[in-house]
């Protein structure tokens, strides 16, 4: 079984708003609203992956050396295993626009996200931005949240 690593980026605006690209030519969840995000490459910091994705997706020039880790999500879910890590940046330069594999883009309250947003999406966003969980685990049948003290 192949182990994904992903890294994704939590655009966050100065009234609480988060920023998410309508996934479009993607293999994965084609036409669903999410985070700019992806595989982490070769030699990349996982903060670097999330920067880069974001500067390819919908446009933003983030520093990867300000980002915030948010947490982690292990994941086992129908024969898909990984480990998907949220960065949260408050700070960019450049306008939101659709760009590689991203078909629009959108500003939404966290939660009150559209109804064809990724579905694991409000979880995530539940757990790791507004509840601190900083470990989550998706397992075939069953969530696990874990919090771990931040000190």
């Amino acid at each position: 079984m192949t182990f994904h690593l992903v890294a994704w980026l939590i655009v966050q605006d100065d009234a609480g708003r988060v920023l998410l690209g309508r996934r479009s030519g993607s293999s994965y969840a084609d036409g669903l609203w999410g985070l700019p995000g992806g595989h982490v490459e070769a030699g990349e910091t996982l903060a670097q992956a999330a920067a880069r994705e974001a500067a390819e997706e919908v446009g933003l020039s983030v520093n990867p050396v300000l980002l915030s880790c948010l947490g982690a999500c292990r994941y086992d879910l129908e024969g898909a295993a990984g480990l998907d890590v949220f960065f949260l940046a408050r700070g960019w330069s450049g306008e939101a626009r659709p760009l590689e594999k991203t078909s629009e883009v959108g500003w939404f309250d966290p939660v009150d996200l559209p109804g064809d947003a990724l579905p694991w999406l409000p979880g995530v966003l539940d757990a790791h931005l507004c509840a601190g969980v900083r470990l989550s685990e998706m397992l075939d049948g069953w969530v696990a949240l874990r919090p771990v003290p931040l000190e």
